[in-house]
Formats: C-alpha cells, structure tokens, sequence
C-alpha cells in the first residue's frame, strides 16, 4: 500500500457529507470524490420521484466508487469520498481487497429533526420524504470499522475542525 488514506464520510441524506467532506480534504490537502455525482440517471430519478433505492439500484454505483478508492490508493493519492455508505455490506464493497486500515469512515449524525430541517432547506434530488427510509436502512459501524461518529447538530466551522481532527487520527 502507498500509505494514502482513503476516508469515506457517510451518513443519511441531510448531514452535510458534501460539504463537510470537502472542506475536510481541502483542509488536509486530500482529493474529494463526490459519490452523488456518480449516479446513474436512473437512481437519480427514482430518488427524485420519492422512491428509496434498492441494494441492486446501488451496486453498480457503489462499485464505481470502489473503484475509484482503489485507484486512488494505488496511485497514492489520498482521497475523502462523499458516499452514504448506509450498511456494512456497501462499506465492505467500498473498502474492497485494501488492505485493513487503508479505508477509513467519518460517520456524520444528527437527530432527525434536525436532518429534516436540513433536508427541506436545501435543492437536492433527495426529498425529505426518503428520510425514514435512509435511518431504517443505516447500520451504524462496527467496532471493526476504522471510522469516528461525529455529531453535525454543530457549526459547519467546528464540525470540519473534528473531522479534520478525525482524520488525522486515522493516518
């Protein structure tokens, strides 16, 4: 392995995985992949129309984004991906045959109010009403999972400044 960290920030629709991401790899001089802009036109649409997405809806989609993780650390380009990564199963796809370690999560959480808020204040494909839907389908990490929870009912400022923090623990 090149020694590039490869950091996925995940969670639910609404907590800030785009901008908190980005502002974390800029911040560490890190490359951000954005996972809603590898969706195929399909599962946008079937967002957009309120539809929740299936396990097979996202294996082409979480397979592409596995494969930009692993070219990244092949390349030794460290990377922090915005990718929802909401079960084991996807996060066990994204880390591939990378070697332990080498793939890393921040998962970023709130209450559900606050998501909701969030979530109808903003122009997204996402409504608010796949919500529940999300928070049914989330599995938390495992132990075994490299990766911090970190809590976005904060300031956007101070949330990237723990983020940042996380990350360079996990290096």
């Amino acid at each position: 392995m090149s020694g590039a960290l490869q950091v996925v920030v995940m969670g639910v629709s609404g907590t800030g995985k785009s901008e908190v991401g980005s502002r974390v790899a800029d911040r560490l001089s890190m490359t951000y992949v954005e996972g809603d802009a590898h969706h195929p036109a399909a599962n946008i649409a079937k967002m957009s129309a309120g539809t929740p997405l299936t396990d097979d809806d996202r294996r082409p989609w979480l397979e592409e984004l596995a494969g930009i993780l692993a070219d990244h650390a092949r390349r030794g380009i460290p990377t922090v991906l915005g990718c929802s990564a909401l079960r084991r199963t996807y996060r066990d796809l994204l880390r591939g045959d990378q070697p332990p370690g080498s793939v890393a999560f921040l998962h970023l959480v709130a209450d559900v109010d606050v998501l909701d808020v969030r979530m109808r204040r903003r122009e997204h494909f996402m409504p608010p009403t796949l919500l529940r839907s999300q928070l049914d389908t989330l599995e938390p990490l495992e132990p075994d999972e490299p990766g911090v929870a970190i809590d976005v009912d904060a300031p956007l400022d101070l949330v990237v400044d723990r983020g940042v923090e996380a990350v360079r623990g996990l290096r």
